[in-house]
């Protein structure tokens, strides 16, 4: 039986302390979503360093894993760290995740190989990073809720996921800046802010929750974490083309791997059902509110987690060089055009977590998610060269929605909490979040590539024709796997050029080339294809939006606060 060993959260709440813990809390949190989005825009400069061709069949493993191993640590570990917290002290392993991360971050940064040697070593040290963040994750939203009283937890959650969704989308700019100059700045420019944050951390945060000594669920620890991975990998790969396959749903080592982490999952929560001091608290899921809250947060995530690289892609690969963008300044320019979703973010943020404060969580988590699905809905109808300032007013109003979700919905779930829980509920809150952002991205693309396969092919061999390539060369070109042409609009490549190469481009006319890979000629030939393929990722957002809502609803009219 767990005994007591440290109580503090009985001590008044400083005024000072409370707004303190909130900017260390916040700066780990800003820090490490920045640096998990900072990498996408930055991969043709990072590639391009090492040498290696992240868009050749054979390197597909360092390009996906660079994409999603950060997302995937941090997804397995949270729950484990959160525990940790609870036991040895949210605030201890909180200032271990900001020292770790800065180190692995100062690793990655002199990284002195080259080749597939390189990049093995930043995929691993990119692993390490997650390790840090997920220790940041972890305990963020925990200290905070010691920290403040219950009827100020919305604020600080408001300003902390505001931060924390505003994060992933404020690296796309910062990666686009840095990464011309130097790519080994994107993270580089982590270390001082985490020296900052460390040596912050330990001087003035400080153990207020509750500790009790228990044992680690080592059985549960390794059957979790290994399940999570196996799923994961398996939905990674299974984005990667098969055989004649545009991808690798049909591939036995695919289904054998999710099958196995599926089984492997099972096992985990026998395990933790007879463990006497399991590490997944289920019994935390017979609390209403927090079990609604922890559904909500995963289907809005589920939502949402694929759609940064839809609208990343729409932009780069459609609309930015329609309207005159050399492919190669695309991916700056499409962070700066997804600004508006950070300014809703960050408004929205603080002042629905205010006024949940007042109202509970309920009116405003329910209605931020029906909100994102009528946002998503009006994506839908944009034509695909779409007017700007409407696409901006329909960010920044799905940023309003996303927060508007996002702050109440943390608040909820740990206001519900028993003090003694928060460190393990809160990882388990992260898990769900962060997991589902990767089964987000594995489907948006799924469905994406679906849409594409079905007419791209042809539309492409016709128009590589009509410009005098050769009927053998189109044909070859029209039947590669639709993910290397959108990996290359993503990563910031002109599609056309990538897919004939140099030396069938120098065969051709002059004028005939230069109309191949000009502007106007891939977002043309791509448009009505790649409208398909959005069409129905948004469709599958709208639904999963609404389900979402109706999650929040059923938390009850007011969260419990203790």
């Amino acid at each position: 039986m767990a005994t007591l060993t440290t109580t503090t959260n009985t001590a008044p709440t400083s005024d000072r302390y409370k707004w303190t813990a909130l900017v260390i809390a916040t700066l780990g949190m800003l820090m490490a979503t920045i640096d998990g989005s900072i990498v996408l825009i930055s991969l043709p400069a990072i590639f391009r360093g090492i040498g290696i061709d992240p868009l050749q069949p054979e390197n597909s493993f360092y390009l996906l894993w660079m994409i999603l191993g950060f997302l995937v640590v941090t997804s397995v570990l949270v729950v484990s760290l959160g525990r940790l917290g609870d036991i040895y002290g949210r605030v201890k392993i909180y200032n271990l995740g900001f020292a770790v991360f800065t180190f692995f971050s100062l690793l990655l940064s002199i990284t002195w190989m080259h080749g597939h040697a390189a990049g093995i070593w930043l995929i691993v040290m990119r692993l390490f990073q997650g390790l840090g963040a997920a220790m940041l994750m972890a305990n963020s939203a925990a200290i905070l809720t010691d920290a403040f009283p219950p009827t100020q937890r919305g604020l600080a959650m408001g300003v902390n996921q505001g931060a924390a969704f505003s994060g992933t989308f404020i690296g796309l700019v910062v990666g686009g800046l840095l990464a011309p100059v130097n790519w080994r700045l994107i993270f580089l420019v982590s270390v001082p802010i985490g020296l900052v944050g460390t040596v912050l951390g330990y001087r003035l945060l400080e153990e207020r929750g509750e500790r009790h000594q228990a044992k680690i669920d080592w059985l549960g620890n390794v059957t979790f974490a290994l399940g999570m991975v196996l799923i994961m990998a398996g939905i990674t790969n299974g984005i990667e083309p098969y055989g004649g396959h545009t991808m690798g749903w049909t591939n036995p080592s695919v289904l054998a791997t999710i099958a196995l982490g599926i089984a492997t999952l099972i096992a985990f929560g026998v395990v933790e059902l007879k463990v006497a001091q399991p590490m997944f608290r289920l019994q935390l899921f017979k609390i209403r509110a927090f079990f609604a809250g922890i559904c909500a947060s995963f289907l809005a995530a589920l939502s949402r987690g694929g759609l940064m690289f839809m609208l990343v892609i729409w932009l780069q690969g459609v609309w930015l060089p329609l309207h005159g963008y050399d492919f190669t300044r695309t991916p700056l320019w499409a962070g700066i055009a997804m600004v508006p979703l950070t300014v809703g973010l960050l408004i929205s943020g603080p002042v629905s977590g205010i006024l949940s404060d007042r109202f509970g969580p309920r009116p405003f988590a329910t209605g931020g998610m029906v909100a994102a699905a009528l946002c998503f809905m009006g994506f839908e109808f944009l034509p695909v060269n779409f007017t700007y300032w409407v696409f901006g007013l329909l960010l920044f109003v799905t940023g309003l929605a996303m927060a508007a979700f996002g702050s109440p919905n943390r608040a909820g779930v740990m206001n519900a909490l028993p003090p003694e829980h928060r460190g393990a509920g809160s990882g388990m809150n992260t898990t769900f979040q962060n997991s589902a952002q990767v089964f987000s991205i594995g489907i948006f693309f799924t469905l994406l590539i679906v849409g594409l396969a079905g007419t791209l092919s042809s539309s492409l061999v016709a128009g590589l024709v009509a410009h005098g390539v050769s009927p053998e060369v189109a044909d070859h070109v029209g039947h590669l796997p639709p993910v290397s042409t959108l990996f290359a609009a993503f990563l910031g490549y002109n599609p056309i050029e990538h897919l004939l190469g140099p030396t069938q481009l120098a065969a051709l006319d002059p004028a005939q080339r230069q109309a191949l890979v000009g502007h106007s000629f891939f977002p043309g030939l791509i448009a009505e294809p790649f409208r398909h393929g959005l069409d129905a990722a948004f469709d599958f957002a709208i639904v999963v939006s609404l389900i979402a809502a109706a999650a929040s609803w059923v938390r009850g009219p007011m969260t419990q606060e203790r």
